[in-house]
């Protein structure tokens, strides 16, 4: 078995925003080549291990995405600050004095700050209002432009949030940046590893897309590069057991285990994987929640639709404070989630697919 701890460590420890995932991507590998009959490569950038069926004709995609919330440098300005553009959904009111890192064209990594005016000097009108990513900049410690050129920045290079992975006081809460979805990447390659030394009825792709945050775009060239017949996204939830979030649209909370999402903006979950799912959580004791997220969406939008159609459905963990320096899961949560998708794939064959297709 692999140490998911350690595996959930390195993948949120490498930067990887939209197009920019060989940190990720080369961390999956290593973790995929061992547990996997063959790797499969899209010409994007996704990959995935596949394990061969023993009996069976029909394939399923399982699949997070690799690419994390981040920004692109855009300008420096003659004093050696840099302007950004966000890549993937950010609030402006998380953002402001989080540390980042910018990584250069060479793989170096320096550390920045998004900075901005400080209260001191804004007018009372000025401080009832959120700031303007517009008028953000990141502060790497230099002053000029030459001087941050010799460091290695330049128009075009990744930014990521910093945060160290890390437990909390119940050490089965952990944090870290990335969790969405670095967490479906380690699924990923957990569920092959669960079951490497197992015959399966169907074949089965595990890995991770690239560019989701930015329109679910690498999901699309996946599934038609697998062309698979079932798909589950693997993506994170929204937690609702936090101050202020009780009693919402949702109860997901962290610790409750597994979230299947039954309705997004992208995509509405397939009935017949659906109710399969449900069956397969109660034979095997896995208490399963269910959810709705009709502001959000998942690679689930892109891959139901490819080829022909594709049945699919989202499972995930709740996180907290997504899309954001910070995040938490919750360790529980990651290990069911695993096994679920585990017996999931276990429970499938020619049959059952023709029982879930309808």
């Amino acid at each position: 078995m692999t140490d998911s701890i350690q595996l959930l460590k390195e993948l949120t420890a490498a930067n990887g925003i939209a197009g920019r995932e060989m940190q990720v991507k080369s961390i999956m590998k290593d973790y995929l080549s061992p547990v996997s009959d063959a790797i499969v490569e899209d010409n994007l950038g996704g990959i995935f291990g596949k394990k061969t069926a023993t009996n069976g004709s029909k394939s399923i995609l399982i699949s997070g995405h690799m690419d994390e919330v981040g920004f692109l440098v855009t300008k420096i300005d003659k004093d050696g600050f840099l302007s950004f553009n966000p890549i993937g959904g950010w609030w402006n009111q998380v953002m402001l004095s989080q540390k980042v890192t910018v990584t250069t064209d060479d793989g170096k990594a320096l550390r920045g700050i998004i900075g901005s005016k400080p209260p001191h000097i804004l007018s009372p009108e000025e401080r009832k209002k959120t700031v303007d990513i517009k008028n953000m900049y990141i502060d790497i410690g230099v002053n000029s432009k030459e001087e941050a050129e010799q460091a290695g920045v330049s128009v075009g290079n990744m930014v990521t949030p910093y945060s160290e992975f890390e437990t909390l006081a119940n050490d089965k809460y952990m944090t870290a940046k990335a969790f969405d979805n670095r967490y479906g990447c380690a699924l990923a390659i957990d569920v092959l590893n669960e079951l490497k030394d197992e015959a399966i009825d169907i074949n089965l792709y595990s890995g991770a897309t690239v560019q989701e945050e930015v329109g679910l775009r690498g999901a699309k060239v996946a599934a038609q590069t697998i062309q698979p017949d079932l798909a589950i996204a693997v993506d994170v939830a929204v937690a609702f057991d936090t101050p202020g979030m009780s009693g919402q649209t949702s109860d997901s909370y962290l610790g409750g285990g597994p979230v299947v999402i039954m309705m997004d903006a992208s995509s509405i979950a397939h009935e017949g994987l659906r109710q399969h799912v449900k069956d397969v959580a109660k034979q095997h004791h896995i208490d399963v929640q269910w959810d709705t997220t009709p502001g959000g969406g998942t690679d689930a939008g892109s891959i139901h639709v490819a080829n022909e159609g594709i049945p699919t459905i989202t499972l995930g963990i709740a996180l907290r404070y997504m899309h954001s320096n910070v995040s938490v899961i919750h360790k529980d949560d990651y290990d069911r989630s695993v096994r679920l998708v585990a017996e999931i794939v276990r429970s499938l064959n020619d049959h059952t697919y023709n029982n879930i297709k309808w």
